[in-house]
């Protein structure tokens, strides 16, 4: 498989979005927000622009994962600094051969070498398990109100980093999306069809769900 990655430059940021809409269209939600999340991502404060990158197969975006710095605070006040990527998305045509895994391959190395002892994430333990991740609750690592929800996963780059405190995460403010704002932004982009799909039965399931 030829997939070249390369960090995204300006003349890719609608290609990039259009990418995440055909991606998660439906998938979550009838519709989606991903886009428009893409959008605000690249202007806000916690944005790595280091780790933004793009997967290209015969000069055609393919896929992307986009990082934002995030942390985690003990009772003692001390505060580690942490990765989370998100959205992650492959187009639907090239889906399951393999390139949302080589885009995290690829950047997680990065993410260390950018001074990042970790990788936080939302999301699903069946995609991300072979990647390393691990729930968050080996870790000692809750939400801010104390909860450890099925899709909270961590990947240790520098083994041992959260070892002997208990943690709570902070996510950056980008990912509180305007609905509002989202739907306006959609109307940029050729219509499309909202509809119900199981996958988001699935999805208000997982996010239901926690580690006790």
């Amino acid at each position: 498989m030829n997939i070249k990655f390369r960090l995204e430059n300006n003349n890719d940021y609608f290609k990039v979005e259009e990418l995440a809409r055909e991606a998660f269209w439906n998938l979550y939600k009838p519709g989606c927000d991903e886009h428009y999340l893409i959008s605000t991502m690249r202007n806000h404060h916690d944005f790595i622009k280091e780790l933004d990158f793009i997967a290209e197969k015969d000069g055609e975006i393919v896929g992307s994962i986009m990082y934002t710095k995030s942390s985690v605070i003990n009772k003692q006040n001390e505060l580690i600094e942490t990765a989370t990527f998100g959205p992650l998305c492959v187009h639907p045509d090239f889906q399951r051969i393999g390139i949302g895994s080589a885009l995290i391959e690829y950047t997680k190395e990065r993410a260390f070498r950018n001074g990042f002892p970790a990788i936080i994430i939302f999301g699903d333990p069946h995609n991300y398990y072979k990647h390393g991740f691990r729930t968050w609750k080996d870790y000692g690592i809750s939400t801010m109100d104390g909860k450890y929800p099925f899709g909270l996963l961590v990947l240790e780059l520098e083994k041992g980093v959260f070892k002997n405190h208990k943690w709570k995460f902070k996510e950056s403010s980008v990912y509180n999306v305007d609905i509002d704002k989202a739907n306006e932004y959609d109307n940029r982009f050729p219509e499309k069809e909202k509809m119900h799909k199981y996958s988001q039965d699935l999805f208000l399931m997982m996010i239901r769900s926690f580690v006790e």
